[in-house]
């Protein structure tokens, strides 16, 4: 049974009745967690699209990017992308579920964040309600101001990313623990950890995405500190 008919048959529960934090409560366990983890992806970036009062073609389409979707499996992932974007109530739930699961997790809440921000920016502009919106998930995600900076700086208009944010470093912190910091979040990015700790094969774009960014700031710093 794929991903994507188990996930049919969690949305058959809530077309029933069934509450979505309820539904999410029967898919704790592997391999459960990555059918809860795609549901509520899916409705988190839906939502996004929502925050600001329209969803686009562009914010769809980024979507599609930041989350890949088989061709065959498409039908299933429509139900649950327009379920959830009939409006943004209720994607606390999402986001609460998404922390829990991954609550010791940094990584895979900051690559979410990054997808959100993605979706956000997808038509040209970065709306304040988006903001709020992204805001609001990362506080529930546990992700603290300085991390929520150097992330939206990589992806909001006239804020170009900084080396040491991206990194979760100030330019004081010893060079050799920069680059302690720099190889754990490669090792903690690959893909097969993740998929190893939950994620599903369909999100490994976002994590592939924060891999470069990481290695990107890692040659600013590293740039910095070679000898003249």
């Amino acid at each position: 049974m794929s991903i994507w008919t188990r996930i049919g048959e969690a949305l058959s529960a809530l077309a029933s009745g069934e509450s979505l934090s309820h539904v999410f409560d029967t898919l704790k366990t592997p391999p459960e967690r990555s059918v809860a983890f795609t549901i509520a992806v899916i409705g988190l970036g839906a939502k996004m699209a929502k925050a600001d009062g329209l969803v686009t073609r562009d914010e769809v389409a980024a979507f599609r990017q930041v989350f890949h979707i088989p061709t065959r499996e498409e039908g299933q992932a429509a139900k649950v992308f327009n379920l959830a974007r009939q409006d943004v109530a209720g994607y606390e739930v999402y986001a609460s579920t998404i922390a829990k699961m991954f609550k010791d997790d940094d990584i895979v809440l900051e690559n979410l964040i990054e997808g959100l921000f993605y979706i956000a920016m997808a038509d040209g502009q970065y709306h304040p309600s988006e903001n709020d919106f992204v805001h609001t998930v990362a506080n529930t995600f546990g992700i603290n101001e300085r991390s929520f900076r150097g992330l939206r700086t990589r992806f909001a208009p006239d804020a170009p990313p900084d080396a040491y944010d991206v990194l979760g470093v100030t330019p004081e912190t010893p060079y050799e623990d920069i680059r302690k910091v720099w190889r754990q979040k490669i090792r903690e990015t690959h893909p097969d950890q993740l998929m190893a700790r939950g994620l599903p094969e369909e999100a490994i774009t976002m994590a592939t995405k924060h891999m470069i960014a990481v290695n990107q700031a890692w040659e600013v710093i590293a740039e910095k500190h070679a000898p003249n």
